[in-house]
């Protein structure tokens, strides 16, 4: 069975570079399709985003707390999700949006949730434990591990830019995950596309790790710099989420057909910027 990086690896040769953020938030789904539990509406909203946007993504992203706020019922949606993809679209890695970490013994038990449980092929966790402490979710290989390196939003530098020996904190990370962390090959880093410069020290730093970009379209991070900044020396290496660009393009009964809409659009703007060579 293929790990998490050899699925990506596929589905950026076939051109595809987009995370479709399933941030599936029952009180803002189309008042139409809530017909029965908050459980079979999630996953129907969800099962139909799925459905319509697969042919154009390389990853889908729940991520957690979308879910975990609706309690048991929005956990089975997670899991009914995730099993659906499994089972429907193979081919196509998920990755849970957890930003787990915690002391060794605990993340054991975050590992168990996320691979066992919920089915995902990767998970986002927090450097500030240290490797020691993650060691649960780097030592197999199976697994992808994305690494938060500088956020996406406002406030991302009031700690990721402090300076220690003289270099921000964001490029310790980059460089640790790079060059130490990285022994199995499963590591990546998430980098907002909302801090261009930022971006690319990250790539300059770790030259082949997997970028996972949020911040595009309703935060404001600019394609095309974000494309030219992000990919590796191969042409991929980029992973751009897009949430409620897609899943909210409609309210209406047609949003399945915009988030449709909305994938492809995106799918082939960022097609344009990838250099001929690669194409």
């Amino acid at each position: 069975m293929a790990n998490f990086y050899q699925l990506l690896e596929s589905r950026w040769r076939q051109g595809h570079f987009i995370s479709v953020g399933l941030d599936s938030d029952y009180a803002k789904l189309p008042e139409c399709i809530k017909t029965s539990s908050i459980t079979e509406t999630i996953f129907n909203f969800n099962k139909t985003i799925i459905e319509a946007t697969a042919e154009y993504c390389c990853v889908f992203k729940p991520n957690s707390a979308f879910y975990e706020g609706y309690g048991l019922e929005g956990l089975k949606a997670l899991m009914e999700t995730n099993r659906y993809i499994r089972e429907h679209y193979p081919e196509i890695p998920i990755i849970l949006d957890a930003k787990r970490a915690d002391i060794g013994n605990t993340n054991s038990g975050y590992v168990k949730a996320a691979f066992d449980i919920y089915l995902a092929h990767a998970i986002t966790v927090h450097p500030y434990l240290g490797q020691e402490a993650l060691k649960p979710f780097l030592e197999n290989k199976e697994w992808g591990v994305l690494v938060l390196c500088h956020t996406s939003n406002p406030g991302a530098g009031e700690f990721q830019e402090l300076k220690s020996g003289g270099q921000e904190i964001y490029k310790i990370v980059a460089s640790q995950v790079s060059q130490v962390w990285n022994e199995n090959q499963n590591c990546g880093l998430v980098v907002g596309a909302t801090y261009p410069a930022q971006l690319a020290e990250v790539r300059r730093i770790a030259p082949d790790l997997p970028l996972l970009i949020p911040g595009i379209g309703a935060q404001g991070g600019d394609l095309a710099q974000t494309v030219n900044l992000g990919l590796n020396s191969r042409g991929n290496g980029i992973i751009i989420n897009s949430s409620r660009n897609i899943i909210y393009a409609s309210g209406d009964s047609d949003f399945g057909e915009a988030a449709k809409k909305e994938a492809s659009k995106l799918d082939q703007a960022i097609f344009q910027f990838i250099p001929e060579q690669f194409k």
